[in-house]
This record gives C-alpha cells, structure tokens and sequence, in this order.
C-alpha cells in the first residue's frame, strides 16, 4: 500500500517545482530580452563582455538561421573532437593520480558523442576509467555547453514565432554564452555548495585504501574512490545532463548521501525544463500559452508517476510468491530510498532527457519499466531536456495546429503566425525520424550476433534491454537497463551515431522552421483563430503526443515488457 506520508511527499515535491517555476521562468527571460535588467547583471556583465573580446564576438550582429545553424554545428563539433582527445591522451594529463590510461577509441567516441549532444549515456565505470581532469575539463565542461545548447536553440525558436517580416533569430554566441553565465552556472555553484555541505565530496585527492571491519580470509582492505564530485552532479541534474561520476550513479552515497539530496537532486531535474514553459508565455507576450504547455506536461507526467509507483509497489510475482518481497519490489533499489523515491526519480529522469538513476531501471517490474521507457517514447516532449524538450513539445503543437485547422477548414495559425505545408514538413521530419531511427537499430540489434550477445537475459527482457539502450540514446536521455553490456563496441560505436544523429537532425528542422516563422507577418486574432491556450487545445495536444507515440512504438512494448508481465502473471499467478 501506498501511505499517506508517501503521498504527501510526492505533492510537495510537485508543489515546488510549480513555486519555482515563475520566479526561474521570469528571470531567464529577462536573461534572453535586450533591454529588461536581471539579476547578477551588474556582477557578470563586465565578464560577459570580456568574454565577448577575447572570442571576437559582436554581441549586437544577429544571425539568420542558417548562420545560427552553422555556430551551433561549429561549437558542438569542437566540443566533440575536444572531449575525445582529452580522454585519449588523459594519461600524459594532470591530475590523474590514479593514472589511469587512455581510454579506448570506441568508448571515447562514444562519450564524446554522449555529452556533446547532452545524452550523457555512459559506456564505462567513471571511477575505474576517466582521470579528475576528463571528469573536470572534458564531461563536467561539456554539461554546460551542451545544456547551453538547447537553450539557446529554444531561444531561437521563440523569437521566430514572436518577431515578424525578420531574418534574424538573435547571435548564438551571446544567447549562450547568457545561457551559462547568467542562469547555469549561477545556479550550479548554488547546489554544489548545498550538495557539499551535506556529504557529497569535492576534492582531488587520490583514492584511499582502507582496512575493513569485517576482513575476510581473502579481503582486507577497499580502495575508496574521491574526486570533485558535487561540481559535476550540480550540472548533471540543472541541466538535464544525467550520467554520473560513479558507476552506479545517484545511487551512490558519494552522490547521493541524504534524503535531503536525494529530494533537492530530484527537483532540479525538472526545476529549468518546467521553468522554460512560463519563460515561453513571457516572451510570447501570452502567459496562458506556457501554462498550457505546462499543463499538458504535468497531466502526461502525473499519472505516468502514478503508475509507476504502483506497479513497483505492487511487488514482483516472482519474489512475492516466495515471500520475500513483503515491501514491494526492492530489487535494484538502495533500501535507504526506498520504491517511492526509486519511481519518482525514474519518472523525473526519463520525463526529461535527465538520465540519472538513483536505482536499476533493469530490476523493475516489466510494467514499472514499460512507463519510463513509453515516456521516452513521446520524443521527450514531457518537460524533456533543457530547451530541447520545450522545442519539441512546440514542434508537436505546430502539428496539432495544423490538424485541427484542417478539420475546421481554416488556415492554421499558432500565435498569429500562419502554420504551413514547409513548417509542418519540418515539425513531420523531427518528430518522425526518433522513432523510425530507434525501431531499426533496435530490429538490427536484435538480429545481428553483435548485438545479442551484450544481452544479460532472454526472451522479452532481452528485447526490453535493446529497445531501452536505443530509445534511451535516441532522445538524449542516457538511462539503461543495466542488464545490457554498455561497453560492446556494437553499442559504442552505433549508439554513437544515433546520438549525434537524432541530436542534430530534430535540432535542424527546428532553426529552419523559425527561419521560415520569423519572416512571416503576425494576423491579429479574430472570431474564427483557434485558441492555443483553453482546455480544449490542452486535451487535443495530449492526444496527439500520445497517438504518436503509441502508434509508433506499441507493438514493440506489446512484444517487450507487456509480454514479459504476462509471463510472470501465467507463472506465479496474479
């Protein structure tokens, strides 16, 4: 059964988030409007136009899409080549008192394909493979780049759809550069200090040998890894970055000491992607339009949530019929967080593109694992990644739009910007090729001999692993059941790919469409304009995520965790 107490923790997590939403959502609009005063201006700005200079940047000079399109390309693919080289030469770099050796190519290009496009999935153990200085310069640097990324694409995206007869979308050098300066670092310095002042540790010493209190015959001592930790987990979680400095993640009590971390890591996963919504009414000049969005979000996330806290209460059928699971399904969960805090946070993780776990999504019960992976299903569109889950929530509503105003019989139209066959080509190509993309590879990997044997288990949970790893790539998320073999070069080297494919093929279409948007006149609303902000419209943008994402992936989570659940159910019964 579920308590009271548990109950009442999940509204007041849900209570603060909505608390926060409009002071965050506020000042990161000001951030991105020329003009309005924010806060910690007159402390950073000197910085931010120092940084101006030395990168040659002219702050007034905007770009137009393509131009936009170019700088984003140019950045990420830097970023690429410079976290690849760190990790394959991180054995001739500081600080590495471990002095561990390079890593393998095909994992390097693996993770520098990962944090470059925000996905942070982690083909390696952090503490037996990557020195303080790639944690540091290579993967906690990246985290604010490409997290920087998406919003600045968000940005860009909202300025198509407010500004009208323009070419420009703003400069992405300055959009993120504010986005860095002004919202992510301030905000991680913020949490690392509370993570450090309640266990999470932040140092550079090397690890510790420590002698057991309870040696064995054969083990005496344990080697106890450090490192600076609560610097990397402040941005892993404000920007929806997810991964780990450990192997097992938030699971770790170097990560994750208290309930109090535990509570505040699981509000900054959904802190900015919920804030961006009211940041979106703001600068529409239509605040209704963000809570909409919001709402729509919150009515997919809420019963997604409670689902999956059901279910993994519930138990597993093949513990309970020994006995021995008399507190629901525990297996893969750190029994001082418990199941509700492990659904939650496995909820909130693949709700956004965040991908931390704070228990083994593997060991839940097939249906408690069908909802994060069907979550992620929905193109991460529920809350999602950092800008990136705004955006492609919008584009989802450019598709209502159009549908709704072909069912009407009038011209389309979503904040007085006429919705057209070229917007709505584009909206079609983004949210179509994650699924056409995720399917395929899952089919190959299934049948090729590479893929199946990184398989843990058989049968349906096997094919739930490969669905997973591929879905989870696939929209930046970086979660996985952990039954699968990560580190196979068959999912180092495809992942990969998939990463920076889908990252960049949805992130393409979005510039374009707020290039053909910005051009466009704004029409006044009339008697006859579907209203983007009512209850109705809320409603027909659910059922349409919802119809796509079951359309396309239903049959495969027929032949995956369902199967698995009738399994358990026809052998130990209901």
């Amino acid at each position: 059964m579920i308590s009271g107490i548990n109950m009442l923790q999940v509204a007041l997590y849900l209570s603060i988030v909505l608390i926060l939403v409009i002071p965050l959502g506020k000042y990161m609009a000001q951030v991105y409007t020329d003009g309005e005063p924010y806060l910690l201006y007159r402390f950073l700005n000197p910085i931010e136009r120092l940084l101006y200079r030395l990168c040659g940047i002219q702050p007034k000079k905007e770009m137009e899409w393509k131009q936009y399109l170019f700088a984003m390309l140019a950045l990420n693919l830097l970023g690429l080549l410079a976290v690849y080289l760190i990790q394959r030469l991180q054995i001739y770099l500081p600080l590495n008192p471990q002095n561990f050796p390079a890593v393998p190519p095909d994992i390097a290009f693996n993770t520098a394909a990962s944090f470059v496009t925000n996905t942070d999935w982690q083909a390696y153990s952090g503490e037996n493979t990557l020195s303080y200085f790639t944690q540091m310069l290579a993967l906690t640097t990246q985290n604010f780049i490409s997290a920087a990324t998406g919003l600045s694409l968000l940005i860009a995206l909202i300025r198509g759809l407010t500004r009208q007869e323009s070419i420009h979308l703003g400069n992405f050098w300055v959009d993120t550069i504010r986005g860095i300066l002004y919202i992510l670092l301030p905000l991680s310095i913020i949490f690392a200090v509370i993570l450090s002042s309640q266990g999470v540790i932040q140092n550079i010493k090397p690890y510790e040998t420590i002698s057991l209190l309870q040696p064995t015959t054969t083990i005496t001592e344990q080697k106890i890894p450090l490192g600076p930790v609560a610097s990397l987990v402040a941005i892993k979680q404000l920007g929806t970055n997810g991964g780990g400095f450990f192997n097992t993640n938030s699971a770790h009590p170097f990560e994750n000491p208290t309930p109090l971390t535990n509570f505040l890591e699981m509000i900054a996963i959904l802190l900015i992607p919920a804030a961006l919504c009211y940041t979106f009414g703001k600068m529409a000049h239509d605040k209704r339009q963000g809570w909409a969005l919001l709402a729509a979000m919150f009515i997919i996330f809420i019963p997604s949530l409670s689902a999956t806290i059901f279910f993994e209460h519930a138990g597993n059928p093949a513990l309970t019929s020994l006995g021995i699971a008399k507190s629901g399904n525990m297996e893969g969960k750190e029994t001082r967080i418990g199941v509700l805090n492990s659904a939650l946070w496995a909820v909130a993780t693949t709700a956004t593109s965040n991908g931390s776990v704070n228990a083994m999504h593997d060991s839940f019960t097939p249906l408690g694992g069908l909802v994060p992976l069907w979550l992620m299903h929905l193109g991460e569109v529920v809350f999602g990644g950092v800008g990136c889950g705004l955006y492609s929530m919008l584009l989802f509503v450019i598709i209502t739009v159009f549908i709704t105003g072909l069912m009407v019989g009038r011209t389309p139209e979503y904040l007085g910007k006429k919705i057209e066959p070229y917007e709505m080509k584009m909206a079609a190509v983004a949210t179509l090729i994650m699924p056409l993309i995720v399917l395929c590879l899952t089919a190959i990997g299934c049948v090729l001999p590479l893929g199946k044997m990184a398989i843990a288990n058989p049968g349906a949970h096997g094919f739930s692993e490969i669905l997973y790893a591929f879905t989870s790539m696939g929209n930046n998320n970086g979660s996985s059941f952990a039954g699968l073999q990560a580190n196979a070069p068959f999912y180092t080297i495809i992942g990969g790919i998939e990463m920076l494919v889908l990252r960049y093929w949805i992130a393409i279409p979005v510039l374009a469409i707020a290039g053909s948007l910005a051009r466009k006149k704004i029409t006044p609303s009339s008697s006859g304009t579907l209203p983007t902000h009512n209850l109705l419209f809320i409603i027909l943008l659910i059922s349409i995520i919802i119809t796509l994402g079951t359309l396309s992936f239903f049959p495969s989570l027929a032949i995956g965790p369902l199967v698995e659940q009738l399994m358990l159910w026809r052998q130990y019964g209901h």
